[in-house]
């Protein structure tokens, strides 16, 4: 049998560590025994801190229990399938509570396909039972709305004497097996805060006749110490040894530059000296400029420099350690961005259409961006550039806080009409000169010109820069022979478009036939 199983704490008394947390979740359990429903319970903190432990005690409170792992049950249906109903009935032995435990909940699906989040928020608001809840990670985003509707409790990792005087007084003692002190007492500390792995460590080495000494200690694995970056942050801001800040900074996993990011965040928040913040952003800006030269050189053997000057640099700027209390804050500067994500996503879209329009790159474009505030400023000038870029109305609104006026709008857009119709008109001209070579000019005003002519009018956006006979092109015998009957002209327009077709083959040099030539040939081969 596990001697985690065989030595389990039957009572809150002994349970070791964690003296504060006991208390508040006792008075908790001693509420809802009295009818004063309270919110559900969320543990939060590494293995081997007590979490099922204690949620077990509690369950020996109440008249029965339910007990699930939410990392399990992901999905909004089986949640609900599964303990939405029992979290609003009451227990089959009269009107007694019930109790939930729900383990590893930072485990559970937070998408909108699978929708265990939403689950576990509706049980939660909808629930007459009791409920608890364990994690180990407080920080998960998948606990982000859930912790709003939770009482949290923070389970600290074990000290080693508490480990110690466990494993000597309750599991040696009834075990009858004698060890030497200061082993027992490193292995206590090489646990990391975490009883259970202490005891399975202890059982394997003295159970069947073992002795606990020092070789074997040091044959067994050690209990991995990652740091979290709230760890690595507070051991840099509260320690003065450059040993252990190193090696917290050496055991984390999380992107270097997002550890300056939250260290940078909350040096004013713990050191008080003006010149020890001057000092310690001082480190923090080397450590900067050692990841740029990371990205530019992609020589990543910068980083320990990097690590050096936000570690031990900025750890050793402080002159003596703030006995205070100061909890770790997220950068501003990631919620800044989160509540700027719209309006970034506009300017990108502004940009795209002016490199699309205006035939720039992204980068030129966002240069333009403060030429265009000063622009916009008149109202005219705003439709103008708006109407070539093609702006929607969220867009001007990025480069002015008020609306172009009505009456200008109006009026730009009659100017511009105007200016259409004139444009029309010198087409229309210049496509009937095109066409009617041999009808006097003073004439040509008094001929009325065929439907296919306005058609390409009315497209003349796409001939800005053709020719007569390159819009001929697109025209198919029929059209250009009518033309010609219907007006007698002795040279039709699809002649001259044959003519000038054949100047233009003939003006190619022979590499270029060629190779149009074998375009146009098909072998076994051209698949």
């Amino acid at each position: 049998m596990l001697w985690t199983d065989k030595y389990r704490p039957k009572s809150f008394d002994d349970v070791a560590g964690n003296v504060k947390q006991k208390q508040i979740i006792q008075s908790w359990v001693e509420k809802w025994n009295n009818n004063d429903p309270q919110p559900p319970l969320l543990l939060v903190g590494p293995a081997g801190t007590g979490k099922t432990t204690i949620a077990h005690i509690i369950a020996n409170e109440f008249s029965e229990y339910i007990e699930l792992n939410a990392s399990d049950k992901r999905s909004y249906d089986l949640l609900m399938n599964t303990i939405g109903e029992s979290a609003n009935t009451y227990s089959l032995f009269g009107n007694n509570r019930k109790l939930i435990i729900m383990d590893e909940v930072d485990g559970i699906h937070g998408t909108n396909d699978r929708g265990g989040t939403r689950a576990l928020n509706k049980i939660i608001k909808e629930s007459k039972q009791p409920i608890i809840m364990m994690a180990n990670d407080l920080y998960s985003n998948k606990l982000t709305t859930i912790k709003k509707n939770v009482q949290v409790i923070k389970m600290d990792k074990i000290k080693s004497p508490s480990i110690n005087k466990y494993l000597r007084d309750v599991v040696l003692k009834s075990e009858e097996i004698e060890v030497d002190k200061e082993v027992l007492m490193k292995l206590s500390k090489r646990s990391s805060g975490d009883l259970r792995s202490a005891i399975n460590t202890l059982q394997a080495l003295v159970e069947n006749g073992g002795e606990l000494t020092e070789e074997a200690l040091d044959s067994t694995s050690q209990k991995d110490n990652t740091s979290t970056i709230f760890d690595t942050v507070t051991r840099v801001l509260k320690s003065k040894n450059p040993e252990h800040v190193k090696r917290s900074m050496f055991e984390n996993t999380e992107d270097p530059t997002l550890v300056m990011e939250y260290i940078a965040e909350n040096i004013p928040r713990e050191y008080e000296s003006n010149n020890e913040v001057k000092k310690a952003y001082e480190m923090i800006s080397q450590a900067d400029l050692y990841f740029g030269r990371t990205r530019s050189s992609q020589y990543y053997g910068y980083w320990k420099y990097a690590s050096d000057f936000m570690g031990v640099g900025v750890s050793t700027a402080k002159r003596d350690t703030y006995r205070k209390y100061s909890k770790v804050m997220s950068p501003m500067a990631f919620s800044l961005m989160g509540r700027t994500r719209g309006k970034r996503a506009l300017r990108d879209e502004i940009a795209s259409k002016m490199e699309e329009k205006m035939h720039v790159s992204l980068q030129v474009a966002y240069t333009i961006f403060p030429y265009f505030e000063i622009m916009f400023e008149n109202d005219e000038a705003a439709w103008e550039i708006s109407d070539f870029l093609e702006l929607e109305d969220d867009e001007i609104k990025f480069f002015r806080k008020k609306k172009i006026p009505k009456s200008v709008i109006n009026k730009m857009e009659k100017i511009k009409a105007e200016m259409r119709e004139e444009e029309k008109e010198e087409w229309r001209n210049s496509i009937k000169e095109g066409i009617f070579r041999e009808i006097p000019h003073q004439e040509l005003k008094d001929i009325e010109e065929p439907d296919i002519i306005e058609e390409e009018i009315d497209d003349m956006d796409s001939h800005k820069n053709s020719t007569v006979v390159d819009i001929f092109d697109d025209f198919d015998d029929e059209e250009l022979d009518d033309i010609a009957n219907e007006y007698s002209l002795s040279n039709s327009p699809k002649s001259k478009l044959r003519n000038k077709k054949s100047s233009d083959d003939e003006s190619k040099p022979k590499k270029e036939k060629k190779e149009e030539l074998d375009k146009g040939q098909t072998t076994l081969f051209s698949f």
